[in-house]
């Protein structure tokens, strides 16, 4: 059994073109052994982070300077989770980057690790991270939403959106990501969909059936409601995440939720390739492209 006090732990915001966006991941490295649950439980909620990667060495004799086959799993404050892209591109930065930081001794660190892909097995099956010039890729299982909503939504929703209740168009579901999605009309604007704040608690204490872990809230992109970036391209579509039942009050920029909003997207706009942003205070930017196996690709920058 590893021991937590021997750990190099990492910090790496996720899908950030710039300091201080994007969302932070903890990445903890476990060359010998591993942690018992219980002990990832609470270092995830020592370091109060969306989520906490864990990393482990898969073979004796196996080191993470030379293997490309890496064990993943990904724990919240509050519980673990099935599948997490943002903590997938972050420990991925972790072997990629010339040097990243170290949590505990603010040393620097380099793994050396020259492969230009890494796989992740995972309990979602192996993920797959690929390094390019500024970016990083991974490939994730695509979860189209269907019209089959939970019963009982209706108050949460209601919740969620406040004042832009009115405003809703649609209201989908992920089965497999147990995420509710919400649409609005195009006619809100960016800086209203920024400007929401859903409670919680509150949130929580309107749905309990645990049907809902997560609610998205998407718009489509036009340059009427707003939906540019600092260079004038407009985003496909936008949108916030809110996953309290999980310990996340709202998660920066979330790998999972756009392979919900991706596949839909896709279908809307007849688009295989797309650009898209979450609207979180941090916020980021996430290249999208589809792909015919089922799976689909999301690139960002990382710091």
């Amino acid at each position: 059994m590893a021991s937590e006090k021997s750990l190099p732990i990492f910090t790496v915001d996720a899908f950030a073109s710039k300091p201080f966006t994007g969302n932070p991941a903890a990445v903890c490295l476990i060359q010998n052994g591993d942690l018992s649950d219980d002990t990832k439980q609470k270092l995830a909620m020592e370091m109060n982070l969306s989520e906490t990667a864990f990393v482990r060495i898969l073979q004796p004799g196996d080191s993470f300077e030379k293997s490309s086959n890496f064990e993943l799993r990904w724990f919240t404050p509050k519980n673990e989770v099935k599948l997490c892209g943002h903590a997938t591109v972050a420990s991925a930065a972790v072997f990629f980057s010339a040097r990243v930081t170290c949590h505990q001794s603010d040393r620097e660190f380099s793994s050396g690790n020259q492969s230009d892909a890494l796989t992740f097995k995972t309990k979602s099956g192996d993920l797959v991270a690929k390094r390019s010039a500024d970016r990083i890729t991974i490939s994730l299982p695509q979860n189209p939403p269907s019209d089959k909503v939970p019963k009982g939504v209706d108050k949460l929703i209601e919740i969620t959106l406040g004042d832009y209740h009115s405003k809703l168009a649609e209201t989908l579901y992920s089965l497999s990501t147990r995420k509710l999605i919400v649409l609005l009309h195009p006619s809100v604007h960016r800086e209203e969909l920024e400007k929401m704040s859903p409670n919680p608690a509150v949130m929580m204490a309107a749905y309990k059936t645990g049907e809902v872990m997560g609610v998205i809230i998407k718009l489509k992109g036009s340059r009427e409601n707003g939906a540019v970036d600092e260079d004038g391209r407009v985003y496909d579509f936008i949108s916030r995440y809110f996953a309290p039942w999980n310990g996340i009050n709202e998660d920066p920029v979330t790998g999972a939720a756009h392979t919900v909003l991706s596949p839909y997207w896709s279908n809307v706009l007849g688009k295989k390739e797309m650009y898209a942003r979450q609207c979180s205070a941090r916020g980021g930017n996430l290249e999208i492209k589809m792909r015919d196996d089922g799976r689909v690709d999301l690139s960002g920058k990382q710091k």
